[in-house]
């Protein structure tokens, strides 16, 4: 009952099961629904493929790599940020747990 009534916090291992599900399983399936959503709809694999062809075509070589980079910095900024919203939470936890002993 102290759970539904919010007395007690949830445990350190659901969140962790939860930092696992976001940042592993969610860019995978995100991933997938894209490919559904274009095998779905030909139409917007049709446009995607023309828009990403004409726009990469335009690029110098050294702005694709930039682009990719770009990318990977992005993702990598993504998944930091996932893990230290995290790991503030487990550390409140903790504080709150040890104080109230």
């Amino acid at each position: 009952m102290d759970f539904l009534i919010f007395d007690s916090f949830i445990a350190i291992p659901v969140l962790i099961g939860f930092y696992y599900i976001g940042a592993v399983v969610c860019p995978v399936v995100m991933w997938r629904c894209v490919r559904w959503l274009v095998r779905k709809y030909p139409l917007l694999g049709e446009l995607q493929h023309q828009g990403q062809t004409a726009f990469w075509r335009l690029l110098p070589n050294a702005a694709k790599w930039r682009m990719v980079l770009l990318f990977i910095a992005m993702f990598l900024f993504g998944e930091l940020l996932w893990r230290l919203l995290f790991e503030f939470m487990i550390g409140y936890m903790q504080i709150h747990d040890a104080l109230v002993v």
